[in-house]
């Protein structure tokens, strides 16, 4: 499966879409890319005067690429359009805010992936290589009955 295979399977569109590129990605962790263009809706009232990206939204686009693409990878041909994502649990860190304009690197370890349940350790860092925020997340990813 390619990246862009995986990125066509995301259950997600603009403006919910938080993943531009796919760097790379193996059966153990995946790296990926996403900007916050500076004119998204929430920026209009997150902070008048000085936007800040919400850690919801840090916390999204880390799912969207740590969680779920790897998990589109790890099923391959299994996901398809009877696939449901879950998201169960999170534990983040928020370590330095992310501004408009800004691009962001997620990276994500596999740490658990058994029975439909997988649980990453993941790290976001911005275009100076600093860490804005990192954790846990988990999910299930299972078929509609």
């Amino acid at each position: 499966m390619t990246v862009q295979d995986i990125i066509i399977r995301l259950p997600y569109s603009k403006p919910f879409l938080f993943v531009d590129e796919l760097l790379d990605v193996n059966e153990n962790s995946i790296t990926g890319t996403y900007t916050f263009k500076e004119d998204l809706d929430f920026y209009r009232g997150h902070f008048k005067g000085n936007h800040v990206t919400p850690g919801v939204i840090l916390t999204e686009t880390m799912a969207q690429i740590g969680m779920v693409c790897l998990g589109i990878y790890l099923l391959g041909d299994a996901f398809n359009k009877d696939t449901v994502i879950a998201f169960t649990s999170a534990d983040m860190q928020f370590l330095k805010p992310v501004y408009p304009n800004e691009k962001v690197t997620v990276t994500a370890q596999k740490s658990f992936f058994r029975f439909g349940k997988l649980k990453c350790d993941v790290i976001m860092k911005n275009q100076a290589g600093q860490e804005v925020c990192k954790g846990i997340l988990s999910g299930m990813i299972t078929n509609k009955l």
